[in-house]
């Protein structure tokens, strides 16, 4: 039986890579530079699968990705959340007494100010954490430190000088693995999420209406994000959330009175519910 090849953004290294090992460790993690090079391997067949970051606790959304789902033509097989956690590391001799610049993506040297300010180290922007990682091994000198995860410290031989860096301890994302397979959880096996994207006519009181189904039948909705389509002011299309199967009569109502206000209605995903999901959003 051939290798499963999961797709990621990011250097060897990455957050995305740390979430392929621990939640599918038979599988090839695929590096790819950008997002839309992500969508094309999978497209292309060179994997199989793709791993996507699409929210942060800290940061929110991950830019670009919800204007790249309606259009991937790939399907929301799963959801992991990863709790993120930064390591400071450097070539060994390094110590923080000769650090003078510390590397890392924009998000990582946001998110580890407290330490950064408090030894007035100079905060160099790379393009993802574990490329800093591998551009301080490259460069073999103690003045200079990257932020990334543990992981990145285990390729690329650097020494961890300290750990857990990260300013707020409740930081989490979450990820979506995606399949051209559309791959539907059995519907009364456990907590299942169903994501969507709609477009409502251009109408008043067309998004009012179009959600009033999911209140008056109970539905949890735990998520609604709104984006412009074309660069037109009135074709915003959303993408949502909600707890449950689309088999649910509940949810099957609500979808249905959805449909009524919307000049596009599709579903991403059904799929189950990460165990972390329901100690988060308590």
């Amino acid at each position: 039986m051939s290798t499963i090849r999961i797709a990621y953004q990011g250097e060897p290294g990455a957050n995305s890579h740390l979430v392929i090992n621990e939640n599918y460790p038979e599988a090839e993690a695929v590096a790819c530079a950008s997002f839309e090079d992500v969508f094309g391997v999978v497209a292309s067949g060179e994997a199989e699968l793709a791993m996507i970051p699409i929210d942060n606790s800290l940061a929110g959304r991950v830019a670009d990705i919800h204007h790249f789902l309606p259009t991937s033509g790939l399907h929301i097989i799963a959801e992991h959340y990863l709790r993120i956690q930064f390591m400071l590391m450097g070539v060994p001799g390094t110590t923080l007494d000769t650090i003078d610049t510390v590397h890392s993506h924009v998000h990582a040297l946001g998110q580890c100010r407290k330490i950064i300010k408090e030894h007035g180290w100079q905060p160099i922007i790379s393009g993802d954490t574990a490329g800093a990682a591998r551009e301080i091994a490259e460069a073999a000198d103690v003045r200079q430190a990257a932020i990334a995860p543990e992981l990145a410290a285990e390729i690329y031989n650097l020494e961890i000088l300290a750990r857990d860096i990260e300013d707020e301890d409740h930081n989490t994302t979450r990820f979506v693995l995606l399949s051209p397979d559309e791959i539907i959880a059995e519907p009364n096996n456990g907590p299942v999420v169903t994501s969507f994207i709609f477009r409502v006519r251009n109408l008043p009181a067309a998004l009012y209406k179009a959600l009033g189904g999911f209140a008056t039948n109970g539905i949890n909705m735990t998520k609604l994000e709104s984006y412009m389509v074309d660069g037109k002011f009135t074709a915003t299309q959303f993408l949502a959330e909600v707890d449950g199967h689309p088999d649910d009569i509940g949810l099957a109502r609500a979808l249905e009175e959805l449909s009524f206000f919307t000049d596009e209605l599709r579903i991403l995903g059904v799929y189950p519910a990460d165990p972390k999901r329901a100690e988060i959003y308590s």
